[in-house]
């Protein structure tokens, strides 16, 4: 269980600075763990020097040792970026300008698919909740923490469509809710329901809202469409306001569900949650799915990264056969 907000506000002065920073512009818990673990390896980075005294060159300097020395990649260091431009800009109130560092190397990396069989294998593997979650993480092509955030207003039932909120990058967009899965879905809101009423008659506080949302909603935590659609059997302390809640399922309980049932499965590919969206991907195109409409579905920002499921299709391109099947 992390310290409460209350108690952790940092240990040096520039750590405190920037924890005031964060909480101040609502960022989420996790975004102010990486942000403060960022930080701290950038102060031990500058030892004995203080973050107070470090410039842009410094930031450079940290930024390209990630690239050449730690060979990290594009997005591990982008993400340092981000954090320091915060440490330094927002809490510590210094003006970088221009920051003239080595980039990380891109790397193509071809995503690991399951063919359709292996999916179903996999899914045979599972049960209850943790088999719905995989089946609708493949179906819509979710990624981990849109799958573990969503709430009951996202469903739309009627449509057959499924809203993510706050996906990467901050984007909403819709997807394909699978009709397969309504069934079950019809059946999973009347179980969570009954929970709701439970939680309800328990005086349980609502559950977590972004910042802006419960002050401008201060019920709306207890109502029905806002509960997790897939929260978690016991309540737990919410390490920003020592509120003790009902909040959704670890993403590293699902995470170790998927683990396992590819284990059971016998499959020979390395398979996380992720994967699933991977293959609803290649699946859509390799079944004639223009590839707009696939990068749309998946929120992805630019066509570029959406080509890169062409070449792990069944039949990539017109459709190559080996020479040795032709000899």
């Amino acid at each position: 269980m992390p310290p409460l907000a209350a108690h952790d506000l940092g240990g040096a002065d520039w750590e405190r600075d920037l924890v005031k920073a964060v909480r101040g512009k609502n960022l989420l818990w996790r975004t102010e763990e990486t942000y403060r673990g960022w930080a701290s390896r950038f102060a031990r980075f500058l030892a004995p020097r203080s973050p107070y005294a470090a410039e842009a060159g410094d930031v450079a300097a940290f930024l390209s040792d990630l690239a050449v020395r730690l060979r990290a990649s594009p997005s591990t260091q982008k993400q340092a970026l981000n954090a320091l431009v915060f440490l330094m800009q927002e809490a510590l109130h210094r003006k970088l300008g221009e920051i003239d560092f080595c980039r990380a190397r891109p790397r193509e990396r071809v995503p690991t698919v399951l063919s359709r069989a292996e999916c179903e294998a996999l899914f045979a593997t599972m049960e209850g909740t943790y088999r719905l979650m995989a089946e609708l993480a493949y179906g819509a092509g979710l990624r981990l923490m849109e799958l573990m955030r969503l709430r009951i207003h996202h469903l739309d039932i009627a449509r057959g469509q499924l809203q993510v909120r706050g996906g990467k990058g901050d984007k909403d967009r819709v997807t394909v809710l699978p009709q397969k899965l309504i069934p079950l879905l019809r059946q999973r809101l009347v179980e969570l329901h009954r929970l709701w009423e439970k939680d309800r008659a328990d005086r349980l506080p609502g559950v977590w809202l972004p910042e802006g949302l419960a002050r401008k909603y201060p019920g709306a935590g207890e109502s029905w469409e806002w509960q997790w659609l897939f929260p978690s059997r016991e309540t737990s302390v919410d390490p920003a306001s020592g509120v003790r809640r009902r909040h959704h399922l670890t993403d590293s309980a699902f995470q170790r569900a998927v683990l396992s049932a590819s284990r059971g499965a016998s499959l020979t590919k390395r398979v996380t949650p992720h994967v699933l969206r991977h293959s609803f991907a290649t699946h859509l195109l390799e079944s004639g799915t223009d590839i707009r409409t696939v990068q749309e579905l998946l929120g992805h920002a630019s066509v570029e990264t959406t080509q890169i499921y062409l070449h792990v299709m069944k039949k990539p391109g017109v459709g190559v056969r080996s020479p040795l099947d032709a000899a």
